[in-house]
């Protein structure tokens, strides 16, 4: 339902003797806002990436990553343990230089060609020309990534250590919680609407309607009992499907829209900092990067703000139908 990563290209002179490896034109575009930089932009932008399954060798895993012109991001789970990397440009060069010391190249040649090459990883179609295996010690996880580079071998290994407490909270526990209320409230939705249906096919029923295909009658809907067979039946397959499917493609796309929910709450909070704080005298409040507030800006924001804020899972949630009367037609003679 959803693709990967959010991906581009980068930009910057590449050259393996004299012969560009990249035009000139590759830029990165990726989630960002304008009151970050550095690696708060960098963790900003993963935050609302899909967590995809992928394999390193013979071990599954869920990962997700973001690359960005002012380095990368990647984030990886067993499900056991949760392993991150965080590295800027400098650490990039360097470690390219020790990989790769026959291919010389711009850093963001070297980010551009990463992000190629977890692309189509994370998008569930790997290349067939790049491998990748892994290696656990104690509390760290090194991916190692073999592929080709105008014509030569390209290396790279990705030392991965344990993720902070805050960062698994942030990128699963909290999201995962958040799906689950959707989903709840999704369950009602669905719930209320089938009891509207039968209680209008028991309407036709009663005005003498008969149905014109025996093999579309149901029965009436009884919530308590589909739910004890979803949990004697269903449950145990979902929960044996192995740890590699935790996130389907079906569940990226309502994985992303809690997290964007998150990052525009954390942005507001920002904001209203900045706003809040004292300003010398002689200077505009607000964000630097921002002009000035008309009046009608700051009315139109104080409505803004007197909206009550609406959670993922109301967002979600279909509009209700109401059942009408209509003449007997269709499925029904």
């Amino acid at each position: 339902m959803l693709g990967a990563v959010v991906w581009a290209l980068v930009s910057g002179p590449a050259s393996l003797g004299s012969a560009k490896l990249f035009p000139d034109t590759f830029r990165p575009v990726c989630c960002s806002f304008p009151w970050m930089e550095g690696s708060e932009e960098l963790e900003s932008s993963l935050l609302t990436q899909p967590w995809a399954s992928v394999c390193f060798g013979e071990s599954a895993f869920i990962a997700k990553a973001s690359f960005r012109d002012s380095g990368y991001v990647l984030l990886i789970s067993d499900l056991s343990s949760v392993w991150y990397e965080s590295v800027d440009t400098e650490a990039v060069g360097q470690r390219s230089k020790e990989l790769n010391k026959r291919l010389t190249a711009h850093v963001s040649s070297f980010l551009h060609h990463l992000c190629s090459l977890m692309c189509p990883l994370l998008a569930g179609q790997p290349d067939t020309t790049t491998s990748f295996s892994c290696h656990r010690t104690p509390g760290r996880l090194s991916v190692h990534v073999k592929s080709e580079l105008s014509g030569l071998p390209f290396y790279w290994d990705f030392h991965c250590s344990a993720a902070p407490v805050e960062m698994v909270s942030r990128h699963l526990v909290r999201p995962l919680m958040r799906i689950s209320l959707a989903l709840q409230s999704q369950l009602q939705e669905v719930t209320s609407l089938l009891l509207q249906k039968d209680a209008e096919i028991e309407d036709y029923r009663e005005s003498g309607a008969a149905l014109s295909r025996d093999r579309l009658r149901t029965e009436p809907f009884q919530e308590e009992t589909f739910l004890q067979n979803f949990m004697a039946e269903s449950l145990p397959q979902i929960c044996g499907a192995g740890d590699g499917q935790a996130f389907a493609s079906s569940l990226q796309q309502l994985y992303v829209a809690v997290t964007q929910q998150e990052a525009k709450q954390a942005r507001k909070r920002h904001l209203s900092g900045d706003a809040e704080a004292p300003v010398p005298a002689g200077e505009t409040p607000g964000h630097p990067d921002l002009p000035p507030q008309t009046q009608e800006d700051e009315t139109a924001h104080s409505s803004e703000g007197a909206a009550p804020a609406s959670s993922p899972a109301q967002k979600l949630r279909p509009p209700v139908a109401k059942a009408k009367q209509k003449k007997a037609k269709g499925l029904f003679s």
